[in-house]
């Protein structure tokens, strides 16, 4: 590591008037740091948001608003989110390893925008809204490619609300190392049916149409079957080509139906 200036902001208020031109936020540190550590990141300040008050759980009815700094555990075990939106808890429960998951931030996670980050998926599939200082911002509109988001600078997220879906699910193809997705599917059904991938695409998370369309017509495993899926623009590395990763798109697309059909989750 470099030398670095470390502050703990008392709000949000406080960390942006802290910030400065050459400042990063840090949430749970689990992006930034590795980050820092490869000298892909060398920021002269860290403002830390701990104590900002973000964090935290609320069922608001139609929605359930989860504080930007609440960390990937306290979604995993809590009984607000079980109870509004089980597949969001079983999202957290599959994230990293438990080092991770009790410092890791819901927030944290939605800022970085890591084309390989379980989140964001379930941003995008259930139409969430991210609230920050400044704005709201709706899902569609938030991711902008992989690792941008529509965050100006300054720009602290402070919640995020995820309205409840009548059916969800999220099937994840871990990477076995890093437990990163190599390809993660969420499903989200309402009036219609939305599909976000993640962990497969060049530019970062993504909805698929055309499994949407499907299945909004036959919500079943079975309905994606004739979906031929492109393997344009896939991620290709050392861990999977661009056309497994095409093919793990509607493994995992029909897993998480078959998860959606099997728990009789009505909201």
């Amino acid at each position: 590591m470099y030398q670095t200036n470390y502050i703990r902001a008392s709000s949000t208020n406080d960390a942006i008037a802290k910030l400065g031109d050459d400042g990063k936020l840090i949430a749970g540190g689990m992006t930034l740091l590795p980050i820092m550590k490869q000298r892909l990141a060398r920021p002269k300040m860290l403002v830390d948001l701990a104590d900002c008050g973000l964090a935290g759980i609320e069922d608001l009815g139609d929605t359930i608003k989860i504080g930007s700094m609440t960390t990937h555990v306290d979604v995993e075990t809590s009984q607000i989110v079980a109870n509004g939106i089980p597949a969001l808890a079983t999202l957290a429960a599959k994230i990293g390893d438990r080092q991770v998951r009790n410092r890791g931030t819901i927030g944290g996670s939605i800022a970085n925008n890591d084309p390989s980050a379980c989140y964001p998926s379930a941003v995008l599939a259930l139409r969430a809204t991210i609230h920050t200082s400044n704005r709201d911002i709706v899902a569609d509109d938030f991711f902008m490619g992989m690792f941008e988001t529509s965050l100006e600078d300054n720009e602290i997220i402070t919640a995020i609300s995820f309205p409840k879906p009548t059916a969800a699910a999220y099937a994840k193809f871990p990477n076995p190392a890093s437990r990163f997705a190599m390809v993660g599917v969420f499903v989200a059904k309402s009036e219609t049916v939305r599909v976000a991938v993640t962990g497969a695409g060049e530019d970062g998370v993504f909805r698929h149409e055309a499994l949407e369309i499907a299945l909004t017509d036959l919500f079943a495993p079975d309905a994606v079957e004739s979906i031929i899926i492109s393997s344009d623009e896939l991620i290709n590395d050392i861990h999977a080509p661009r056309d497994y990763r095409a093919h793990l798109i509607k493994e995992m697309t029909k897993r998480a139906v078959t998860a959606c059909n099997q728990s009789q989750f009505v909201s």
